[in-house]
């Protein structure tokens, strides 16, 4: 029997008619752009891109290889041999030439806006010089817009009412003309996924459903507070921490905007920023709030807090985003763009990495969450960690989200960075920075004195490294001890010197694996504490484990880094305050300097913050001086991203597509994401492999499948495709073969050396 042939143009394989697809992302789309302007006449921006963006699929060609191909990839454009087949830029020219029509050059220039959105649909938004502005001169776009005009769409698609574009209402004028065209991008390829994800998935709703409302998790986590609170044993520490806890919910209710929360190690802020966050977000109506981390490690930990508080809530509370599956856009398929993550939760936790690398991208897959960061609340926890080659761009688009987009920004740390705005001597250092930071805390000089916990010994000589073997040495002679060192080299260095039952953490080691073992060093603490455990403990770390990771050793010593690495790293010590005295942190010159670029840098800015310093080496004062002088030393833009954002007025040119090829937080930016094996979780592994292999990737299993993913370089993980250690299931996602010794239940996946970036641990 033949192919049926479908007289209504379809839109994808299995009878997805083409005017229903487009009607409903176009009404989804100004539905989602009513998030940032409730104005009909900005939403009618994202509704015309919906309502034109498939045009070209009128098409005879198109059509006719729809309708006789099962494939579900048959839509993808790219995937699909033929000229005829293309689909992309006849929304875009049709744009261009009836608002031209209505509103002479004031509309076709505005209709370039439409332009970008439209024709960068599936390869993403595009260099108007260099790029999208030639690409729609080409012979084949033109015969596309006629082809599909030939086709005779229905007149209701092609109309575009009574549509006035004005480029003067964009929130934040020319300055934020890039921001707001990366939004309604967002508002479109979010709605095309979600109708075509619907499509395939039997008509099922394709938003996720049974989150709990924030409101819902305030009343939860307000319980869980008092019941702590009660629980808690009296202690100066706890007596802090619900001080901390009240003025946060006090603060909450204070106009949206920029807040620092300045609180020491260990002083709570965790759940106090959250309380905040969901008062806030009660008092003002915000939509989400979301977690941004800057290690893995801490997202694991703090998923897990955060679910531990909501478990009576069920088990789907929270999206937990960290790893990234990436494919080139030549090997997407269907499945694999659908399961793009798209931050629909209530409660998001990701790390700076997606947050800002999304706020910058010109790729569907990473733009598709943004329309949901308006009229939100990020906490950026650990704001310290903000990446300083990025700095400028970054606070440029907090500022407008703040100002224009309804979004609520939380500054967490101990050690608060200097963001407010700097001339300095040279002015291609000078930071435009944040201005009107509230802190929630009214005295935090007062709290870091009161929190004081521990003892900081400096080396007498910054210039002189003390060899491996003598700072094991060392090690070996304590009886409880954490060592954090910058590089994953040094750590295994380190941890061969010591004796074999010493610990390891890494970021070669998946989040599962790393949460065994910081879990097994939380048991060994306290049953030392008890004096149930009379044998030494020793770990040896990367810095993963110096912000949030909540243990509490007598002892850390710290190779020499940043004064706000030192810092971190003193919040694992004497934690709790449960010692009689002071903890002991020590601070040393290793055998090798720190990596070249801002790791260095801030080592030696530390060194000349502290240098004749003989008062307490980590006091809140020290630490502006400290940010000053790095930053002094650090191009805050050293990519031009500001540049390459800024619009061109005469023609709206903006270099979307370079923009976010420089904006990677990860300098290799060859990175992969890895499924290991790990032996403990191994029969949940192989469930989710089989299904993967069974359904192809979806959002909820790419979810639970995060917790097993190690990041390595992309030419070491085809190294070992090559060499049979791993396999290629999906576009952009590696999966471990069974190899003995491949994943080692120590040091984790076993690969060559490779320069470490800490970044790097937060694909």
């Amino acid at each position: 029997m033949g192919k049926i042939i479908v007289s209504e143009p379809l839109a994808h394989s299995g009878g997805h008619q083409l005017a229903d697809h487009l009607h409903a992302v176009a009404n989804m789309a100004a539905v989602f752009s009513q998030a940032f302007d409730s104005d009909t006449a900005t939403q009618r921006w994202a509704y015309l891109a919906g309502l034109w963006h498939d045009l070209g699929k009128y098409r005879p060609g198109f059509q006719r290889y729809l309708q006789q191909s099962n494939d579900p990839n048959a839509h993808i454009e790219g995937r699909v041999g033929g000229r005829e087949k293309t689909h992309s830029a006849a929304g875009a020219l049709w744009a261009l030439r009836t608002l031209e029509e209505k509103r002479g050059t004031t509309g076709e220039l505005a209709a370039r806006v439409l332009a970008y959105l439209i024709a960068g649909h599936h390869a993403g938004l595009d260099d108007w010089d260099g790029g999208l502005k030639e690409r729609l001169t080409q012979a084949d776009c033109q015969t596309e817009l006629q082809e599909a005009l030939a086709a005779q769409p229905p007149a209701r698609i092609l109309d575009s009412g009574e549509f006035v574009p004005d480029l003067r209402q964009i929130p934040g004028g020319p300055a934020g003309f890039a921001l707001w065209v990366r939004l309604l991008f967002s508002c479109l390829v979010d709605a095309d996924f979600l109708d075509t994800e619907a499509h395939f998935d039997a008509g099922k709703p394709a938003r996720r459903e049974g989150f709990p409302t924030l409101d819902q998790m305030r009343a939860v986590l307000d319980a869980h507070l008092t019941a702590k609170a009660t629980s808690a044993t009296p202690s100066t520490v706890n007596t802090l921490r619900a001080d901390i806890l009240r003025q946060c919910r006090d603060k909450a209710a204070l106009s949206a905007g920029f807040f620092s929360l300045t609180v020491p190690t260990g002083g709570g802020k965790t759940l106090s920023s959250l309380a905040f966050a969901l008062n806030h977000a009660q008092t003002h109506s915000k939509r989400r709030v979301i977690y941004a981390i800057p290690y893995t490690s801490i997202i694991e930990q703090t998923a897990e807090v955060f679910r531990d508080v909501f478990k009576t809530l069920g088990d789907e509370v929270l999206i937990e985003h960290h790893s990234q599956a990436d494919a080139a856009d030549k090997d997407e398929t269907a499945r694999s763009r659908l399961a793009c993550e798209n931050w629909d939760a209530p409660l998001v936790v990701t790390t700076n990495v997606q947050l800002f690398e999304s706020l910058f991208a010109a790729k569907t897959s990473r733009c598709r969450k943004l329309h949901n960061i308006v009229n939100s609340i990020i906490v950026l926890d650990e704001a310290q960690q903000l990446p300083p080659e990025f700095l400028q761009p970054i606070l440029d688009a907090l500022n407008l989200l703040v100002k224009h987009y309804g979004v609520t920004v939380v500054l967490c740390t101990a050690t608060q960075p200097a963001l407010n705005t700097t001339d300095y001597f040279d002015a291609s250092s000078n930071l435009r920075g944040l201005e009107d930071v509230r802190e929630i805390i009214d005295n935090p000089d007062v709290l870091f004195d009161a929190l004081k916990r521990v003892d900081v010994a400096l080396p007498q000589d910054w210039n002189t490294p003390t060899p491996w073997v003598d700072t094991a040495a060392q090690l070996a002679a304590e009886d409880c001890v954490l060592a954090i060192v910058s590089t994953r080299k040094a750590a295994r260095e380190l941890q061969r010197l010591l004796p074999s039952d010493t610990l390891h953490l890494s970021a070669l080691m998946c989040g599962a694996h790393r949460k065994t073992v910081i879990d097994h060093i939380k048991a060994r603490l306290n049953a030392k504490r008890d004096g149930h455990d009379l044998q030494p403990l020793r770990v040896v770390s990367t810095q993963l484990v110096e912000a949030g990771v909540d243990i509490d050793f007598p002892v850390v010593y710290r190779a020499l880094a940043g004064l706000d690495s030192i810092a971190q790293a003193a919040g694992r010590c004497n934690r709790e305050g449960r010692l009689d005295g002071k903890g002991r942190v020590v601070v040393f010159v290793p055998p090798e300097p720190p990596p070249i670029g801002h790791l260095r840098k801030g080592a030696q800015a530390c060194i000349s913050t502290l240098h004749g310093q003989h008062a307490d080496p980590l006091a809140r004062t020290l630490f502006a001086s400290y940010f000053r002088q790095f930053y002094s030393t650090v191009d805050l833009d050293s990519k031009g991203i500001v540049a390459k954002l800024k619009v061109e007025p005469k023609t709206l040119g903006v270099q979307f597509r370079s923009a976010a090829e420089a904006f990677r937080l990860i300098d290799d930016q060859d990175s992969a994401t890895v499924v290991v094996r790990y032996a403990e979780h191994r029969d949940e592994i192989e469930k989710l492999l089989g299904m993967l292999a069974a359904q192809g990737p979806a959002r909820w299993l790419m979810r639970k499948l995060q917790r097993y993913t190690v990041s390595i370089h992309k030419r070491v993980a085809d190294r070992m495709l090559d060499q049979g250690s791993l396999t290629l299931p999906m576009p952009g996602l590696y999966v471990q073969q069974n190899v003995d010794g491949l994943y080692h239940p120590l040091l984790g996946l076993q690969v060559e050396d490779i320069p470490f970036n800490p970044t790097g641990l937060v694909i």
